[in-house]
């Protein structure tokens, strides 16, 4: 018989039999999940935007939280995402199109949470540089700019 069409049988025979299994899906490594959100904290009730965009659940007790570190008494959600923070790749937090976080996992923290690098950014610059340890039940948040008659703050937190 012919090498030629010996090798064409074989090859023709391996291609077969690889094309009738399943293709394996991979699913990236994750350290968790975090939920971060952009905040309008304000004094003045008419300065509120309207967006009704409400927190998880597991998350109502945020504008009380906010109430006690930053000098304001109303906390309106503009937009929030629920983010996998993957282990070896960058994840990002997008809660609006202008304002959004960067977040790479650098493992675990001792006594538990994640070590994280974050980058806020604004557009195409990057406003702030950081390093964290995020715990669940310890939410991080982020004083950002000043914003008609308030301020605009990053909330950040781990889910449990």
């Amino acid at each position: 018989m012919n090498w030629l069409l010996i090798f064409a049988i074989m090859t023709g025979a391996l291609t077969l039999a690889n094309a009738q299994q399943p293709i394996p899906v991979v699913k990236p490594a994750t350290d968790g999940k975090v939920w971060g959100a952009l905040v309008y904290a304000t004094n003045n009730a008419k300065g509120f935007v309207g967006s009704n965009e409400q927190a998880p659940a597991d998350f109502a007790d945020i504008p009380q939280r906010l109430g006690k570190v930053f000098p304001y008494q109303r906390f309106e959600i503009l937009g929030q995402h629920l983010q996998d923070v993957f282990r070896e790749y960058e994840s990002w937090v997008v809660p609006t199109k202008d304002l959004f976080l960067k977040v790479d996992s650098k493992g675990p923290a001792e006594g538990g949470g994640m070590n994280l690098h974050l980058q806020f950014w604004r557009d195409q610059q990057v406003l702030v540089k950081t390093d964290a340890v995020l715990k669940a039940g310890s939410p991080l948040f982020i004083g950002g700019p000043k914003w008609r008659e308030g301020q605009l703050v990053f909330v950040l937190v781990l889910q449990k």
